[in-house]
């Protein structure tokens, strides 16, 4: 039902994995919160809405944990133990010359988490409807935002008014809010598409986590649990040329499934491929600034990756852990949540953080996505080399951990 007139502190556009995480987060630490999103809430919680499964770091997982979500998530989680990186070429099989990463090597506690998004998509649904503080506004889209140095005026398709203090940009790599704000990006077209399916294997994945480097770019395996029947499974991270993956999408599962096994090997025994499968182009995307009047942004309306390591959606939780903490702590002081002073705060702690893993990521994709010889066997050395080096791979697996740096209390696995 409209609510033609709603007072809030913070809005946020945007209801995805990133921007109702955060709506939750805020609401939960007791502000009051409506998050537009223009999706169908019953489509987004389907199976067939996108079928991707996200790596999820140490920290990220504390966030959800923290902010009441990760319970409601677990039944789709599988926990990485190893991961396993690889370098080869197409029916010749992986380079003698690795890397590999071992939990036992840095505590405890897995090196992350895969789950399915939709699991994802579960749980925050279900939270946002527990909390009456927060307005899940769905599916309605933004028509009009006024923002001034008095706060924040939106209107909706629906006729809806929302005023707020804050209004949090969660509307994806294409913005609208970035956009209005005349905020420019700069990125990469890596011209591939990453196809992505769930896979059935012969063998258990034993929590391995496998990337394969081919000449057209990365192939990844990512454990998930074994179905109910006890059917071992992993979810499919493809990097292929864009001219080229029409022609795997058509194929057969038949001769899909083949050409996994040319790609991969016998590691896990045959593959059978019987779910849907998704196509979508890889890129980067860096806004020049994440805020404006009254505005911060967050996750891929800021920043978005190539999912060559799966930190795409760790750096949006990041953005959402540093953004809830200024934010609430701000009001718990009596400050003005949509402030310069606050919104100066949440973009100086996470610019550079951003700038420092895109580069690298960048820099993964070019030097891995091609075949010139040279190249290649360096590559390889460099893997070996920093797999016989035991703290440079800890620094490295603490990195794509999460829980390293100046980091927000969530990520800490501290309340808010």
């Amino acid at each position: 039902m409209a609510q033609k007139d709603l007072t809030v502190e913070v809005l946020v556009v945007g209801g995805g994995l990133v921007g109702l995480t955060l709506g939750v987060a805020l609401a939960g630490a007791g502000m009051d919160v409506a998050v537009v999103d223009r999706e169908e809430p019953s489509a987004q919680k389907a199976t067939p809405f996108d079928g991707r499964s996200s790596a999820i770091a140490l920290g990220s997982q504390r966030v959800f944990d923290q902010v009441g979500l990760w319970d409601g998530m677990t039944w789709a989680a599988e926990a990485i133990r190893y991961i396993e990186i690889t370098d080869g070429q197409i029916d010749r099989g992986p380079s003698p010359l690795s890397m590999s990463y071992d939990f036992s090597e840095v505590g405890d506690m897995p090196m992350g988490w895969i789950v399915e998004n939709r699991a994802i998509r579960l749980s925050t649904h279900a939270k946002a409807a527990e909390l009456e503080n927060l307005y899940h506004l769905a599916p309605h889209s933004l028509q009009e935002l006024e923002r001034d140095k008095r706060g924040v005026v939106a209107f909706l398709d629906d006729g809806t008014k929302i005023k707020a203090r804050l209004v949090i940009g969660a509307d994806g790599r294409g913005s609208q809010l970035r956009k209005n704000a005349g905020i420019k990006v700069s990125g990469t077209d890596y011209h591939q598409n990453g196809i992505v399916c769930t896979v059935v294997h012969e063998k258990p994945h034993n929590g391995v986590a496998f990337e394969h480097f081919l000449p057209s770019g990365p192939f990844a395996l990512l454990p998930l649990p074994d179905s109910e029947e006890g059917v071992h499974r992993s979810s499919l991270v493809w990097s292929e040329k864009r001219d080229l993956v029409d022609g795997y999408m058509a194929m057969s599962n038949e001769d899909f499934a083949n050409e996994l096994h040319r790609r991969f090997g016998e590691s896990l025994g045959a593959f059978t491929v019987t779910d849907m499968r998704w196509s979508y182009p890889l890129s980067s995307l860096h806004a020049e600034r994440y805020t404006d009047t009254r505005l911060a942004l967050v996750g891929d309306a800021a920043h978005g990756m190539h999912p060559i390591a799966g930190q795409g959606l760790n750096l949006g939780l990041r953005d959402v852990a540093a953004l809830a903490q200024v934010v609430v702590d701000a009001r718990r002081v009596g400050l003005d949540v949509g402030s310069v002073q606050v919104l100066e705060d949440y973009a100086k702690w996470r610019r550079f953080d951003n700038v420092l893993l895109l580069g690298a990521m960048d820099g993964l994709v070019k030097l891995f996505s091609n075949d010139l010889a040279p190249v290649r066997v360096a590559r390889d050395l460099g893997l070996a080399t920093v797999d016989k080096i035991p703290p440079v791979k800890r620094f490295f697996m603490k990195h794509a951990m999460g829980i390293v740096g100046d980091l927000p209390r969530l990520m800490q696995g501290e309340k808010l």
